[in-house]
């Protein structure tokens, strides 16, 4: 039997699979608390011919693929006739611990390459992996692993997303190949139906951007028709029917579409016959006979572009709900169909009651045929394409040449550039990028050393034409830093491919991205999209807070720290010294490569042994440095999350915790208190983050009957009087670190910004906030019982 009558019945069976997987978890499974469950049958269904053509013909294992967030049902469906979704899991569609709403690297078992359900993101990352799979194949690496085509099924409301648009400017300047965008292009989003003409835009961009466009709108059976006499009337019509028209003949059926032809074409002689000759649902099957439903047209477009590497973008005309009752209707996006509906679709797919999840029932095909050409499809014949890499030594100490006072940025750029001097393993691995802050953020030191990535070489200019320059901008295949133009949404997903080639290629690299502080917050979307597939990358974020003072509340980060907190996949550092940040870096750079177990470690109860990705809270503040040694134990302290600058006393009235650069005014006001506050301690917070973690876990743990469970900063804290007051500061929100009081019983008071920075010296604007020496001392005050302190000054 023909490959392609295959194919046909077993797009029939994915459309059947996906809808009454969605069926079962609406209308049978049982309902605890009577919520709608959902799964967008319509959405699912004007993909499943493409995916049919990928999924069982073209795709090769080392392609890869970001599925359209509302196509997941068509997905997993496809997954299971492979043999790769347990029934199990298709029953608990949607469920705990079942097939996910939408495909997820690491909550699905079935190989999904790239996480989608943010519309938008798993689209620019198939371009930014195509980027990573040049970079690791200039390297030399991944030798026995053929480039891959990196494709995205999007929806055509998909491509309102902002950061498409500035992804696809960045493909065009590091010379994009290999990426295929197929458009899903239904006509209709969320809420209503696309506008007339949408696809022509879209052609005009990708055609700007040096993109191969192939705009599949007619189907084979309407191509025959278009050559018969009055075709071309019929084409024409077509052409220029409304969006929102043809979407409701679709929906009304045969009979409608013979009336409104012949209303608008009838008396025509050849074409008013071409009309007659077909039943209504002849007549419905060749208006719905678009590109994207017609199996022959997409797998020969598929295989030209299989020809060569430029980027191809694939307008697909679809029918959203294709194949069912819903189809065209303007409201199916969310839309269920009925029992009867259901139970209408069964009976025309053949399938008998009590059997609808068999996978070969009604097929018609020899169940052993079916089974033999699904193992020799192509796409499997590798297994499992989830890659692992070899772990990168990474030296006991990161050295930087110390000076008396530095800030931590500075210090970055120091670490940076002692690693870029060296020819290990490590700093071969090591990849850099930022989005045009590359020297503002210090890393102009090791791009200096180790170049900018480009598959070309490219001269720096301004050297050749021996024009004094600090930096050499100098890129070719062996450079190390890839630049990207101002947008943070593309920094973010940029870590992310590169966050995951251990996995894609099956090469490592240790991914370092720069940028300021406050502008986390515009690629926040991609950042925690990041760390949903478990990418690893480190993020240095600098400058931080107000006392970034000249540039004003613009570029003055206040809810940073809570993000380090919140965000799962990220472990937030904020260090005040430079020694700390290399003991941070050192521990990043094996953390950012772990995958074990996720049992906790009993010191910390967190579970290091999965590993993450890492944020470095930085700032230009430039602050006067310790002379001491980096024990092991401070070592670990620092990397728990905390450690005693100054351990109060057994009859201590006060203790101030500080973050980062608020060092210096934590250490001063804790002088000015001497005098008047007994046994006065100072708790530098090197994590908020890993602090909270380890405290919530531990009580989890104890919860559960592990009495012996006790954190890091539980321990620290032990010894403290129950009448012991906390004072918090932090260049940042004060809720950050607020949490202290509660892991004993301790009065709290906690200092912070709440409010948009403004321009100033740091003395202003640490004044205003209440956070400098005198607010942290004034704070104290209140706070506990006892004579004034008499170095407060008269507010």
């Amino acid at each position: 039997m023909g490959n392609d009558k295959i194919l046909g019945a077993l797009e029939k069976k994915v459309l059947w699979l996906a809808t009454w997987m969605i069926h079962n978890a609406n209308h049978l499974r049982d309902s605890e608390d009577g919520l709608k469950v959902g799964g967008h049958q319509a959405s699912s269904a004007s993909l499943a011919t493409i995916m049919t053509a990928l999924y069982f013909s073209v795709l090769r294992p080392e392609d890869r693929v970001a599925v359209k967030p509302h196509a997941s049902p068509i997905f997993h469906s496809i997954q299971y006739l492979l043999g790769n979704q347990s029934l199990e899991k298709m029953k608990n569609f949607r469920g705990y611990k079942g097939v996910q709403s939408y495909p997820s690297r690491t909550k699905d078992i079935d190989d999904v390459d790239f996480s989608t359900g943010s519309v938008g993101l798993g689209v620019a990352q198939t371009l930014f992996s195509s980027l990573v799979q040049d970079y690791v194949h200039a390297k030399g690496w991944a030798a026995d692993l053929p480039e891959g085509k990196m494709v995205a099924l999007i929806g055509d409301a998909e491509m309102d997303e902002g950061n498409i648009f500035e992804a696809l400017m960045e493909g065009w300047k590091h010379g994009l190949r290999n990426t295929w965008w197929v458009v899903d292009y239904n006509r209709q989003s969320l809420d209503a139906v696309i506008r007339e003409g949408l696809w022509e835009r879209f052609e005009t961009i990708f055609r700007n951007f040096g993109w191969d466009v192939v705009v599949l709108k007619y189907g084979s059976l309407q191509k025959a028709a278009f050559a018969e006499p009055g075709g071309e009337r019929l084409r024409d019509w077509i052409d220029s029917c409304p969006n929102q028209l043809y979407s409701a003949l679709t929906f009304q059926g045969g009979a409608a579409w013979r009336k409104r032809l012949m209303d608008d074409l009838g008396d025509q002689g050849p074409v008013s016959r071409l009309i007659e000759m077909r039943s209504d649902a002849e007549l419905a099957q060749l208006m719905g006979n678009l590109g994207g439903h017609d199996l022959p047209s997409i797998l020969d477009a598929f295989r030209q572009a299989r020809e060569h590497d430029r980027p191809v973008c694939f307008i697909a005309y679809t029918i959203k709900g294709f194949g069912l009752p819903l189809a065209g209707h303007k409201d199916n996006h969310a839309g269920l169909m009925t029992p009867s509906q259901v139970a209408a679709v069964r009976e025309t797919m053949q399938v008998r009651e009590g059997r609808e999840w068999e996978p070969f029932e009604g097929l018609g095909i020899p169940e052993s045929e079916l089974r033999g050409f699904l193992s020799a499809v192509p796409f499997v014949q590798k297994g499992t394409r989830r890659y692992a890499a070899p772990t990168i030594e990474v030296p006991g100490e990161l050295a930087f040449g110390a000076q008396p006072s530095m800030s931590t940025q500075q210090g970055f750029g120091l670490l940076m550039h002692e690693i870029g001097k060296s020819d290990n393993e490590l700093a071969s691995r090591i990849v850099t990028t930022s989005p045009d802050v590359t020297v503002s953020t210090n890393l102009g030191a090791w791009v200096n050393r180790r170049g900018l990535f480009a598959k070309e070489q490219m001269a720096d200019l301004f050297r050749a034409e021996k024009i004094p320059s600090t930096y050499n901008w100098t890129f070719s295949p062996d450079g190390q830093h890839m630049e990207l133009g101002i947008a943070e949404m593309n920094l973010f997903i940029m870590l992310s491919a590169l966050g995951l080639s251990h996995s894609i290629f099956g090469e490592r690299l240790l991914p370092v991205g720069t940028l300021y502080d406050p502008f986390i917050e515009r690629g926040l979307d991609a950042l925690n999209y990041a760390c949903y597939q478990d990418a690893r990358f480190m993020l240095a974020a600098t400058p931080s807070g107000i006392s970034l003072a000249s540039e004003g509340g613009a570029h003055q980060s206040i809810a940073t720290p809570l993000i380090g907190i919140a965000q799962d996949g990220l472990a937030s550092f904020e260090p005040a010294f430079v020694d700390e940040l290399a003991v941070m870096m050192r521990w990043a750079f094996e953390y950012m490569q772990r995958s074990g177990e996720q049992e906790p470690d009993e010191t910390t109860w967190l579970r290091d042994a999965t590993g993450g990705s890492v944020y470095l809270r930085l700032s230009t503040r430039s602050i006067e440095q310790p002379r001491r040694e980096m024990t092991t134990t401070l070592r670990q302290d620092i990397i728990n999350g905390a450690y005693w600058m100054r351990k109060p006393g057994p009859n201590a009235q006060i203790v101030v915790a500080y973050t980062g650069v608020m060092a210096p005014e934590a250490i001063e006001a804790v002088g000015l208190m001497g005098e008047d506050r007994r046994d006065v301690g100072l708790l530098a917070i090197t994590s908020a983050d890993r602090l909270n973690a380890g405290w919530t876990a531990a009580q989890r743990a104890r919860e559960a009957g592990l009495s012996h469970a006790s954190s890091h900063i539980e321990r620290l804290m032990s010894d403290m009087p129950s009448n012991c007051g906390i004072v918090s500061v932090i260049d940042g929100h004060p809720a950050t670190l607020a949490w202290l009081g509660s892991v004993h019983g301790h009065r709290m008071r906690s200092l912070g910004i709440e409010h948009f920075g403004q321009t100033g010296t740091l003395a202003n604007l640490y004044r205003h906030f209440g956070i400098d020496a005198q607010g942290i001392a004034k704070a104290a005050q209140t706070l506990t019982p006892g004579r004034p302190i008499r170095h407060l000054r008269a507010m």
